[in-house]
């Protein structure tokens, strides 16, 4: 779960590390690295959990680079694990165009809040700055240029309500076989809908990954998925990297 609307502090962060990460941030913003060796320098500001992340995300692709299909994130946000997963493309299957990486999101925030994700978010809840996609796309097109292939599109950003615009994507789509899913909207209604559309594009060996499942603060997310796949159906993995991220392997 990335930083939350009011792009302040993470949930569940103390003071005295939000002064710290506050203070890295300055650090990097005020970087004497030479702008074209910065972006070569970006782990001497990374974060521990920053960098588990990462590693959590690698750890899901590389279960799916002999299963054939595409990746799917469900809650965009910022992007950074969209771009991840097209790095991922470029280093451990260069050559494979037919893996296309599609990420949902509204980009201004949970469309609703049902009563069963409580009553702690509402309506508009992590949101992005305006015309947020924009730039996001033109970094994701800028990450194409430098892997193989590139004058093929490789990525899609689908805005709007995920909800309707999944159902939409696999009437344009009637190919589309999925090969990871990762959900990160933190709430019920969307987790559920989309879940639901998936389940019939999944290939035996698919991954399909959780941001807040046992979570307290999101309930929804794991009453969702109690509700669609179930619980003892698959066996569900964590990540000794971090408190709530986890997967499902289809076999």
């Amino acid at each position: 779960m990335e930083q939350p609307k009011q792009f302040g502090v993470a949930s569940g962060a103390s003071v005295a590390e939000a002064d710290i990460r506050e203070s890295l941030v300055g650090l990097l913003k005020d970087s004497p690295i030479p702008p074209s060796e910065l972006i070569h320098n970006l782990g001497l500001y990374m974060t521990r959990q920053s960098l588990s992340r990462i590693f959590f995300m690698q750890e899901m692709y590389s279960h799916i680079i002999n299963t054939h299909g595409v990746v799917m994130e469900f809650g965009v946000r910022w992007g950074q694990n969209l771009s991840l997963f097209q790095s991922f493309r470029g280093m451990y299957e260069p050559f494979n165009y037919n893996r296309m990486i599609v990420g949902f999101d509204s980009f201004s925030g949970f469309p609703s809040v049902d009563e069963k994700d409580g009553t702690r978010f509402k309506k508009g809840d992590y949101g992005v700055t305006d015309n947020y996609e924009e730039h996001l796309n033109a970094v994701l097109h800028g990450q194409e240029q430098l892997s193989p292939i590139p004058h093929k599109k490789k990525y899609r950003l689908v805005k709007g309500d995920a909800t309707t615009e999944i159902v939409r994507y696999f009437e344009e789509h009637p190919e589309t076989v999925v090969a990871l899913a990762y959900f990160d909207f933190d709430i019920y209604t969307p987790t559920k809908a989309c879940l639901e559309a998936l389940l019939p594009r999944l290939t035996r060996g698919a991954v399909i990954g959780f941001d807040e499942l046992n979570c307290p603060e999101f309930p929804g997310e794991t009453l969702a998925v109690m509700e669609t796949i179930g619980l003892n159906k698959y066996k569900l993995v964590r990540s000794p990297l971090n408190p709530l991220c986890s997967y499902m392997i289809i076999d």
